[in-house]
């Protein structure tokens, strides 16, 4: 039974680790399609009319950005989020729960966001033929939605990555320098909800980047409990039974 137990979870982690993994690939086709593809629609300040177009003419290209950064990424923190409250509850059980609880809310966020968002595309390329100004007050109402969702301000996935680096540097579950990085780019998600400091969430984007491949590699390769040598769980350190 213990052993059976040992290897689900095992099996645990070492899904959780493929899916940070696949989270982190969505981030780099994400940003180079940003960069490349989609770099006359994500660039500069295109005006309603001129993004319409943009719709209209790349819907398919749209369509698969969408996709992996929203629904594909979406999909794949269910999993990551699940390993690692495994991973950090038994050390710091507070800050495991809390980290899932908005693990799991940005994972729906992302979600609907791409849901929303390709359904929106949709029918803006189906009016840009037919009614060009209503095409144009679609699209300016999907941006207001897509970017309170999730594409203008990082919240709830930066405190997630915040409060998961934090928990694994009171308890050891995952290497020091990791968690440093991760709670720099937790940070700078939050900052993102200030006025004037969206751009700070690109920071965000590349330090996950980095994150999750690295997350997902120790998963993977050490799918059980990791401990850096001398650090004790808190649950130990405050005499409770760990």
């Amino acid at each position: 039974m213990v052993v059976e137990r040992q290897e689900l979870m095992t099996t645990k982690q070492q899904a959780g680790g493929i899916a940070a993994l696949v989270a982190a690939g969505t981030f780099i086709i994400g940003i180079a399609m940003f960069a490349s593809l989609l770099i006359d629609y994500t660039s500069g300040n295109p005006t309603p009319a001129e993004s319409v177009a943009f719709v209209a003419d790349h819907q398919a290209a749209l369509y698969v950005w969408n996709l992996v950064i929203f629904i594909i990424f979406g999909l794949a923190l269910v999993p990551l989020v699940l390993a690692l409250h495994d991973r950090l509850k038994s050390g710091t059980p507070a800050l495991a729960q809390a980290g899932a609880a908005f693990g799991l809310i940005w994972a729906g966020l992302v979600l609907a966001t791409g849901m929303i968002t390709n359904i929106g595309l949709g029918t803006i390329a189906d009016l840009a033929s037919t009614d060009p100004a209503q095409a144009a007050s679609v699209w300016s109402a999907l941006d207001s939605v897509q970017n309170g969702l999730g594409g203008g301000n990082e919240i709830a996935g930066g405190i997630w990555v915040l409060l998961v680096s934090v928990a694994a540097l009171q308890s050891g579950a995952l290497p020091r320098a990791l968690n440093y990085l991760g709670a720099v780019s937790g940070a700078a998600g939050l900052v993102t909800v200030l006025p004037g400091l969206e751009p700070v969430g690109m920071v965000f984007g590349l330090g996950l980047i980095a994150w999750f491949g690295w997350v997902g590699v120790v998963m993977v390769r050490q799918p059980g409990a990791f401990r850096e040598e001398g650090r004790v769980p808190a649950a130990r350190r405050a005499g409770e039974p760990a």
